[in-house]
């Protein structure tokens, strides 16, 4: 049923194999639209669930438009069936919502009964198109015939969060490669064609980043990257050494816009109301490697690390030696941050907890 603490549900059935494969692995099996959070407090509150919900569905119009073959294997098997079933008008939002839910409602009992006191949880969710009986309908589809031609795969796993602030616990980034296709949407095939990535990691790094031209860096292959800056103004550069930066008149947040090809990530998303919220300037520009002297902080986010920061970045001297067999071959220039996270970085860090409280959806709220 699960191996060690992990467990895989297939529209709410647990598995019967004694060997439940990592995530990954089910990734690489089927096409499809995928979201991951974890739980928070003990294993009581999912993370911001609504949001996940929400990209989910939105990853898979996405699809279903752009690239259906990422959603569905091998689409054009069913010709005109297939035709028909695209120009269908589906409220995917409250299918996709229906269907995760009702798998989440019978996972959980399950996984929660085995987890350990202080663990959490990391849960994807994974919508796969399967066209198998889509003849069966004729042509003729409503909602509840859409949900006969798409599979839920739920892997849940044991998580321990890493402790924020803790020396040690930065990470260290190595830009490596081009952006993806289809980069607003998060897809499982992501996970097949990012290995070759996997070459150019040198051994110490934790997170590859992605640029399209080695300067301008968009995001990394697991998360969305940030870097706070000076803006790059005398005047102001000298205000904020006056002031020792208790203002944030003198620096900038930089992330790439996601039309640059990056996934808006929910904590990327809740970064940006927290900045318009507080008063911190976030540009939606990727940032410049070449700039990097202005650079004070950076942080990768995702939904399970939440917000990490960054000890080191290091980037290839010549871009062209990205096509190199490995790693080894490369020579490196390197930018090392001040140990720890930076002032404004645990600002945001807390602002988001902050958050996440107030968007607690309660694991018990499943069953009701």
């Amino acid at each position: 049923m699960s191996h060690g603490n992990r467990f895989l549900f297939t529209n709410g059935v647990v598995s019967s194999s004694p060997d439940t494969p990592p995530v990954t692995a089910l990734l690489e099996a089927h096409p499809g639209a995928y979201t991951t959070t974890r739980t928070h407090n003990n294993g009581s509150e999912l993370l911001f669930w609504g949001r996940h919900l929400t990209r989910l569905s939105n990853s898979a119009k996405i699809l279903l438009t752009a690239s259906p073959k990422l959603l569905f294997e091998n689409p054009e098997k069913y010709g005109v069936l297939f035709s028909g079933f695209l120009t269908r008008s589906v409220k995917w939002d409250s299918v996709i919502e229906v269907l995760v839910n009702d798998s989440m409602r019978k996972a959980m009992p399950i996984v929660l009964k085995e987890r350990k006191c202080g663990v959490e949880l990391a849960i994807t969710a994974l919508v796969s198109g399967n066209l198998e009986n889509l003849s069966d309908f004729g042509g003729e589809f409503d909602e509840e015939s859409i949900c006969e031609v798409l599979d839920v795969y739920l892997h849940v796993a044991g998580y321990v969060p890493p402790l924020f602030g803790v020396q040690g616990n930065g990470a260290r980034l190595a830009v490596v490669g081009p952006g993806r296709d289809v980069a607003n949407a998060k897809y499982s095939d992501w996970v097949r064609l990012r290995k070759p990535l996997e070459k150019l990691r040198p051994p110490s790094i934790t997170e590859l980043l992605l640029s399209n031209d080695g300067d301008r860096i968009l995001e990394g292959c697991l998360t969305n990257f940030f870097v706070i800056c000076l803006k790059g103004n005398d005047e102001d550069n000298n205000f904020a050494e006056q002031k020792g930066l208790q203002t944030f008149r003198s620096v900038e947040i930089q992330t790439a816009p996601v039309g640059d090809g990056v996934l808006p990530g929910v904590i990327r998303q809740i970064i940006t109301q927290i900045c318009l919220k507080i008063g911190i300037p976030l540009l939606e520009v990727a940032p410049s490697w070449s700039q990097r002297e202005l650079w004070l902080e950076a942080f990768i986010t995702n939904s399970l690390r939440v917000i990490q920061h960054v000890d080191t970045i290091q980037v290839p001297n010549s871009w062209e030696s990205v096509e190199s067999k490995t790693w080894k071959e490369i020579k490196w220039i390197e930018k090392r941050f001040e140990d720890g996270p930076g002032r404004i970085t645990s600002i945001i860090q807390r602002e988001i907890m902050e958050r996440a409280g107030i968007e607690m959806f309660p694991v018990a709220s499943l069953n009701s």
